[in-house]
C-alpha cells in the first residue's frame, strides 16, 4: 500500500484531528484572519494585555509555525483564563513542535483525560515513561484497542520497545510478530522485529527479518526511510559479523532501491575500511524513537507536515543524535521557508555521521536562503573538492549559481561535472545534463545548450521537465516545431498537474497563434497555479487575442500584484494602458509575435528548473 494511504488513515485518526484547533475556540480564531496577517510584525508579548489579543497573535504565530512565539502567547492566553482547555492544548502541542518535549510532557499529564487529544497525550506520556525507563507504566499507557490500524501499529510497536527495555526481548518479538493489519504493515513489522532482534543479540532472528525487510519492494516505497534502515541495520549486522561481501550485498540493494545515497557510500566506505560497526538502534528509547521516525518518514509529504514535525520532534527527545530525524527535520523546516531553523538541524547531525555529507549539503543551499550565498559557494566547493565524484554536489553548488543568475561559473561547474561521470554516463546523471543545458541556454549559446538536453533525454526519455524545456525552447525559436510541441504535449501527458508544465504548453500554442487552445491551457494552468505572475500574465496575454480584453486587463493587474521578476513590471504596466499591439498575418514566429513574449525564456519551467537538483 502505498504512502498516500497511509496518510489518509492517519488524517482520519483522532491524532490528526487533535493537532489542529479545535473546540469553541476555534471560530473565535477564524475570525479576525485577515487584521491578525496585516500585522508586518508579530505581537510582542510584552505588550499584549487582553486575552482575544494574546490568542490570536498566538494562533497567527502558530499557523506561521514560529512556534518559540507562539508558545508565549498561548501561555499569556493562558493566564488571563488558567482553565481553558483548548488553550492548553494548543500550548501542549506548540511546545511539542517547538521541540520542548519536557515542558510538552507536562501539559500531556495535565490533559491525560481529555478525550480531545488523547492520541497525542498517551503518545507522548508512553514516550516519557519509556526515556524515563518506566517500562512497566509505558505498557500501561500505550494500550490501545481502538479501531484504527496505524495508530494500532504504532502503539504495539512501542509497546515492544517497553518490553525490551524491561528485559523481556522475547515477549517483544512475540507481540511484533502477532500484529495483524494491512499488507502495508510489513516493512514497519520486519524492521523492528530486525532492529530490536539485533539490540538482543539474537542475530539469526535479526538477520532474517531484516532481509525480509529489504526485500519488500511495496514496503519500500510506502516507507522509504524505513526500508534504508533496514538495510543499513542489515549491513552493519553482517560487518559487525566479519562477513564483509554480504555487509557489501545488502548495501547494493539500497543502491538499486536509490542510487549515489550519500548515506549507503559512507557505510560501504567505512565497512570495505575494515571500520567497527554498531547498531543505530541499541536501547529501547533510540527503539522506540524508531517508531516515530519510521511513521513520520512514511507520511512525509505536503500536507501531513503538522503530523510529521510533531513525530520527528519526540524522536528526538528520545534520540537526539538522530541523524535521519535530524536530516528530515532540515527539510521540513525548509519547506516550511525557514531556512535558519533547517541549518540549526543540519548543524546538529554528528560528524562521523553517513548522513553528514547530505546534511552539509543542505546546510550550504539554505545558507544561500539566507542571503549568504558567497559562504554558501565556499562551502559547496569545499565538499566538491574534498569528494570530486559526489554529483549531487555540482547540483547543491549549481542551483545556488543558478539561483544568483551566474550562468558562466554554471555553465563551468556543469562541464566539470560531466567530465567527472567520465565516457559512459548512466541513467541518474541526466539532471547534470539537464543542469549544463540550463545554464548553455541561459548564455545564449543554443548549440551547446541542445546537446546536453538530448543527452539527458537519452539517458531518461519520459523525464517531464526535459521534454518540457527543450520542446518549448524548439517551439520559441521556430524550430522543430511539430516535434516541439509533441514534446510539450508528452511532458503534459507525464505530469498533468503541473502548472509550469501546463502553461508551457499553453503558452506554445499562443506562440504558434493558436490563441483559443493557448486560452484552455493557460486558464487550467492558471488554476493549478494560482499564484504565479507569470502565469497570470500570459493567460492575460491570450485572452487578449481572442477578444476578451476586460479579462485580460483583470490578469495583467493579478499578475503585476503577485510580484513578477523586476524586469516584467514595465512591460505588464505597459500592457495594462495600452493592450497588446495589433498582430500581422505573418508566420507564428514573427518578429511581431516575438513582442508578445517576455524577453528571454522566462516560462514558470523554464525558471522553475533553475533549483531542481
Amino acid at each position: 500500500m502505498r504512502q498516500s494511504l497511509l496518510l489518509r488513515l492517519l488524517c482520519g485518526a483522532a491524532l490528526a484531528a487533535s493537532i489542529a484547533l479545535t473546540g469553541p475556540l476555534a471560530a473565535f480564531a477564524e475570525e479576525k484572519p485577515a487584521a491578525a496577517a496585516a500585522e508586518e510584525k508579530p505581537f510582542d508579548p510584552a505588550n499584549v494585555n487582553t486575552f482575544s489579543g494574546a490568542f490570536l497573535a498566538a494562533r497567527t504565530a502558530d499557523f506561521d509555525k514560529d512556534y518559540k512565539t507562539a508558545v508565549a502567547l498561548y501561555k499569556i492566553a493562558l493566564q488571563f483564563d488558567p482553565t481553558n482547555s483548548d488553550v492548553k492544548q494548543r500550548l501542549m502541542v506548540t511546545h511539542l513542535m517547538n521541540g520542548d518535549f519536557e515542558e510538552g510532557v507536562k501539559f500531556a499529564d495535565a490533559l491525560k483525560n481529555d478525550p480531545a487529544v488523547e492520541r497525542i497525550t498517551s503518545v507522548v506520556r508512553g514516550m516519557e515513561a519509556i526515556r524515563k525507563r518506566e517500562y512497566k507504566s509505558a505498557e500501561k499507557i500505550l494500550a490501545y484497542s481502538g479501531p484504527n490500524d496505524l495508530d494500532r501499529m504504532m502503539n504495539d510497536l512501542l509497546l515492544a520497545w517497553a518490553k525490551f527495555g524491561d528485559g523481556k526481548p522475547k515477549e517483544a518479538l512475540k507481540l511484533i510478530s502477532g500484529m495483524k493489519g494491512p499488507e502495508w504493515l510489513a516493512i514497519f513489522k520486519n524492521y523492528h522485529a530486525g532492529a530490536l532482534a539485533a539490540a538482543a543479540g539474537d542475530k539469526v532472528t535479526a538477520r532474517a527479518r531484516l532481509n525480509d525487510a529489504i526485500l519488500d519492494r511495496n514496503g519500500a516505497s510506502a516507507a522509504p526511510d524505513t526500508f534504508l534502515r533496514a538495510v543499513m541495520a542489515l549491513a552493519r549486522l553482517e560487518a559487525r559479523e566479519g562477513n564483509k561481501q554480504k555487509a557489501l550485498d545488502a548495501i547494493s540493494v539500497g543502491d538499486n532501491f536509490i542510487a549515489s545515497y550519500a548515506p549507503l557510500k559512507a557505510l560501504r566506505q567505512s565497512i570495505e575500511a575494515g571500520e567497527k560497526q554498531e547498531q543505530q538502534v541499541r536501547t529501547a528509547a533510540q527503539g522506540a524513537a524508531a517508531v516515530l521516525f519510521s511513521i513520520g518518514g512514511a507520511l512525509n509529504r505536503e500536507g501531513a507536515e503538522d503530523i510529521v514535525s510533531l513525530y520527528l520532534q519526540t524522536a528526538r527527545a528520545l534520540d537526539p543524535d538522530s541523524d535521519d530525524v535530524l536530516v528530515l527535520l532540515g527539510g521540513l523546516a525548509e519547506s516550511e521557508k525557514n531556512p535558519e531553523k533547517a541549518i540549526e538541524y543540519y548543524r546538529a547531525v554528528p560528524e562521523k555521521s553517513p548522513m553528514r555529507r547530505i546534511s552539509e549539503l543542505q546546510l550550504g543551499i539554505n545558507l544561500a536562503d539566507t542571503g549568504k550565498v558567497k559562504d554558501a559557494e565556499t562551502h559547496l566547493q569545499e565538499l566538491i573538492d574534498a569528494d570530486p565524484s559526489d554529483l549531487r554536489s555540482y547540483l547543491a553548488l549549481g542551483s545556488v549559481l543558478s539561483e544568483a543568475k551566474d550562468y558562466k561559473a554554471m555553465a563551468s561547474l556543469y562541464d566539470k561535472a560531466v567530465a567527472a561521470i567520465g565516457a559512459v554516463p548512466a541513467r541518474n546523471h541526466w539532471s547534470i545534463f539537464f543542469q549544463r543545458g540550463i545554464a548553455y541556454e541561459r548564455l545564449k549559446e543554443w548549440d551547446k545548450a541542445e546537446p546536453n538536453f538530448r543527452k539527458a533525454l537519452e539517458l531518461n526519455p519520459d523525464q517531464p521537465q526535459v521534454l518540457n524545456y527543450l520542446g518549448y525552447s524548439w517551439v520559441d525559436m521556430n524550430l522543430n516545431l511539430d516535434e516541439g510541441l509533441d514534446m510539450i504535449r508528452k511532458a503534459v501527458s507525464l505530469k498533468p498537474d503541473d502548472g509550469y508544465i501546463v502553461d508551457s504548453l499553453g503558452w506554445a500554442y499562443f506562440r504558434l497563434n493558436r490563441f483559443q487552445d493557448a486560452v484552455a491551457e493557460l486558464e487550467r494552468a492558471a488554476e493549478l497555479k494560482a499564484g504565479d505572475p507569470t502565469i497570470n500574465d500570459h493567460l492575460g496575454d491570450a485572452y487578449w487575442r481572442v477578444g476578451r480584453k476586460l479579462e485580460a486587463t483583470f490578469q495583467w493587474n493579478r499578475a503585476l500584484g503577485l510580484n513578477p521578476e523586476e524586469a516584467e513590471i514595465p512591460k505588464i504596466k505597459l500592457k495594462i494602458e495600452n493592450g497588446l499591439p495589433e498582430l500581422k498575418k505573418t508566420d507564428p514566429a514573427s518578429a511581431e509575435a516575438k513582442e508578445d513574449k517576455p524577453a528571454e525564456n522566462t516560462s514558470p519551467e523554464s525558471k522553475a528548473a533553475d533549483r531542481k537538483s
